[in-house]
């Protein structure tokens, strides 16, 4: 819209493009282009979320932006060029597949009018290549909360936090040597990307093998997200096991421990600004974690999460009891949960 309003100001009272004599009509564009737009967003969209976005994963930022940003104004040129025969044959009254259309249609696109247009569309692509790139760099809503100043002041919210910490990793990483090791991490954490992103978390910390991830208590008991999360990592993990058996001599082994409650929220730092959680809440996580070990599972949930979450069918709940947490008076009741 923002280029059909720029259009109509540059034309005036024109009826044709003066660079190649196509017939121009303001309010055929209005619901022409936006309608292509939206048909061409979609399919990027798609090819974004399904395809592009887990190919390039692990390409380099730069390489990112120039390679997607290509692939998708080759794209938006062939919906163009589409559109022009669309609008030259409904305009002239001519079958879509006649000469003097598609005659039409390759002076526009051979004219520097396309080239305009092409300059403008693959800088709104690289823009908006860029911000997605580093919201995804910094982590997901991150960047749009600091634009929108919701943690400008400290807020108090309700969030779930899990606490995934990689089994044996100082021996894993003595036996690989620390570059292999990083490697093997790298790899990891882009596994668990996928079922972090569609069960509605957000990464909030990487501490060397540990990965904190935080949902809003809306998104997190919706579905059960946060649980499933954990159960969609062990599924990618596993099937991925041989893999990495074979690049790295080992398969990771995972624990977790759940919690949830209030938290500060609020942007801190001058030099390099972060959006932090302050709270018990994520000590209690931490401490929660560490329990796997003692009673032998991969996953802890606490009481005070487990009684507002629905449950889907397919779920075994072990308690073991009320348990004292390192640096707490208060005991905390918790749960192993498998899935059959």
């Amino acid at each position: 819209m923002v280029y059909i309003l720029m259009e109509k100001g540059l034309l005036g009272k024109l009826t044709y493009y003066p660079s190649t004599g196509n017939p121009y009509h303001f309010y055929q564009t209005v619901w022409v282009t936006p309608l292509f737009a939206l048909i061409t967003g979609l399919l990027i969209g798609v090819l974004e979320i399904y395809y592009f976005s887990k190919l390039f994963i692990k390409e380099r930022f730069t390489k990112k932006i120039v390679f997607k940003s290509l692939i998708y104004l080759i794209i938006i040129g062939s919906f163009l060029m589409l559109t022009s025969v669309i609008a030259n044959s409904m305009d002239q009254h001519l079958p879509l597949f006649d000469a003097y259309v598609w005659d039409k249609a390759l002076d526009f696109f051979t004219s520097f009018a396309f080239a305009s247009v092409g300059i403008y569309i693959a800088s709104i692509l690289i823009v908006t290549q860029f911000y997605n790139e580093v919201s995804e760099s910094i982590g997901r809503n991150v960047l749009s909360n600091f634009f929108t100043g919701k943690y400008h002041r400290p807020l108090e919210e309700q969030r779930i936090f899990m606490f995934l910490d990689m089994k044996a990793s100082t021996t894993i990483a003595e036996n690989l040597g620390h570059l292999h090791y990083f490697e093997m991490l790298k790899e990891y954490y882009a596994d668990l990307s996928d079922p972090v992103m569609n069960h509605s978390g957000d990464v909030y910390q990487y501490v060397g093998d540990e990965i904190v991830v935080s949902w809003t208590l809306a998104n997190g008991i919706r579905n059960s997200n946060c649980l499933q999360c954990f159960f969609a990592i062990k599924k990618v993990i596993s099937k991925r096991s041989e893999e990495y058996r074979e690049k790295f001599g080992v398969s990771p082994q995972f624990k977790a421990g759940f919690h949830c409650g209030k938290v500060t929220t609020g942007e801190i730092g001058i030099i390099k600004k972060e959006i932090i959680f302050t709270g018990d809440v994520l000590n209690t996580a931490a401490r929660i974690q560490a329990l796997c070990n003692y009673h032998s599972v991969d996953i802890l949930v606490s009481g005070n999460l487990l009684k507002i979450l629905s449950l889907p069918e397919g779920f075994r709940v072990t308690t073991f009891g009320e348990n004292e947490l390192r640096g707490r008076d208060e005991k905390i009741e918790l749960f192993t949960i498998a899935a059959e």
